[in-house]
């Protein structure tokens, strides 16, 4: 049986070294009877509540040692970095850049306006390489959609003329824009959002359940310690058993928790989820800079044009 003492000193002199899993079996002392665990769960809570009061000296509280507790701050803040970025990141499920989408009428998005983009679509790529639209399933709610289909709507209501035109060049640009933002969307959370979150509700948690069960065995160890202050007579060969067995199970809770935030901090998925994240947005924004490049000559020629038919039908009046 390993003392707390000892324990501490053997984990101080190999701080920083890797440690293997332990699975040896945890010594067991008989605890079967009713009235004892009541007790001892009774000591556990009075223990609790006389160090949230400040009724504990120092020396009445264990302490653990120097390596649990950092790191315990780095699993703390690891779980702070996937908690915040999951939160923020998971706007990539709700096309966040687009919130009033609800707002559209029916009219607005409506199948004719569909029909037209894909037609439209259709003229720009014929003759190339590039694969032909296809009409969607269903309204799509992102900002460059929702542009595509204003600008669209302006392109039938305007009626012929070079606006009409630029108008179109601008829907169908957008809708690919969109396109590709939502495919993004679904790249990020399939290969960032999900893993990212599995690694959360599961290794991370893992480690917080095994620190918890540290500080249970802190409490008892402490509360057991506090009894046998008391302990008289015969009481004092009892007193010292339960806290050697106290001491075994802090030491053994405390090893399992070390091992457990030691693999999760130096678990490589993490860094690989953010890889893929990164994917994902760079293969979007080349190909809205691809779309958006592929037009802006020819709009740009279209407004010079106008402007030339502008001026010179201003000197002939």
């Amino acid at each position: 049986m390993q003392s707390w003492k000892s324990f501490t000193t053997q984990l101080s002199s190999v701080a920083g070294q890797a440690a293997s899993t332990v699975q040896g079996a945890t010594q067991q002392i008989d605890l079967n009877s009713t009235g004892k665990s009541l007790s001892q769960g009774f000591a556990t809570l009075n223990q609790t509540l006389r160090e949230k009061t400040g009724q504990t000296q120092q020396d009445d509280v264990t302490e653990l040692p120097q390596e649990y507790l950092d790191l315990e701050r780095r699993v703390d803040g690891l779980r702070s970095a996937h908690v915040k970025l999951l939160r923020v990141a998971k706007a990539f499920e709700g096309h966040y850049d687009y919130p009033v989408n609800l707002g559209e009428s029916a009219s607005e998005i409506g199948g004719s306006l569909a029909h037209n983009l894909s037609a439209w679509a259709a003229t720009a790529t014929k003759g190339t390489h590039l694969p032909q639209p296809q009409k969607p399933s269903e309204v799509q709610k992102t900002l460059p959609h929702a542009l595509s289909r204003a600008a669209a709507s302006g392109a039938v209501e305007v009626g012929p003329g070079r606006l009409a035109n630029v108008l179109k060049t601008y829907a169908v640009t957008q809708d690919k824009v969109g396109t590709a933002r939502t495919r993004m969307d679904d790249d990020i959370s399939k290969n960032f959002l999900q893993p990212w979150s599995a690694t959360l509700n599961s290794s991370i948690q893992a480690s917080m359940k095994a620190r918890q069960n540290v500080k249970s065995a802190r409490l008892a160890l402490d509360a057991t310690r506090a009894q046998a202050k008391n302990a008289t007579g015969a009481r004092l060969e009892s007193s010292r058993m339960e806290i050697e067995a106290a001491e075994e199970k802090l030491v053994d809770a405390t090893e399992q928790a070390i091992n457990l935030m030691r693999q999760v901090l130096e678990n490589p998925e993490p860094i690989k989820n953010l890889h893929a994240l990164l994917v994902a947005q760079q293969q979007f924004y080349a190909e809205a800079s691809e779309a958006i490049s592929s037009v802006l000559g020819e709009v740009e020629e279209a407004g010079t044009a106008a402007e030339a038919d502008w001026r010179k039908s201003r000197d002939q009046q």
